[in-house]
């Protein structure tokens, strides 16, 4: 079975840090690039990093650009982002999703046409 869980998550004071993890099982991360997403209550889910198959290929919006370092690690078939300065804005669930996509064609932080979705981590941010 194909599926990604994603870990990390919780309660964060503003302008502390986590890192977020999606660990890969039944496929190794070598072959799928890695998109992360946040859905905050009542709003729309937002694309907010990507990282290539290849690992040579990141790319960040604008909302974390500058807050985001995301990594992969081929040893343990998992994806990290980790996200500095939060901000009560940054409070949301986490999603990543796993798109079979070669190195050589990057990755697009946009909602992939077939990927494998996890069920998402809540991030908190609040004094």
């Amino acid at each position: 079975q194909l599926q990604v869980v994603e870990s990390g998550g919780g309660l964060v004071h503003p302008g502390g840090s986590l890192r977020l993890s999606c660990a890969a099982s039944g496929f190794s991360v070598d072959y799928y690039a890695i998109i992360w997403f946040r859905q905050a209550p009542g709003k729309e889910r937002e694309g907010i990093s990507c990282i290539s198959s290849d690992g040579i290929t990141t790319n960040f919006k604008d909302s974390v650009k500058g807050r985001a370092i995301i990594s992969r690690d081929s040893a343990k078939n998992t994806v990290n982002l980790q996200l500095n300065s939060l901000k009560p804005e940054d409070t949301a669930v986490y999603y990543c999703v796993a798109e079979r996509r070669s190195g050589r064609w990057g990755c697009t932080v946009a909602p992939p046409p077939s990927g494998i979705w996890g069920q998402g981590t809540q991030v908190t941010v609040s004094s």
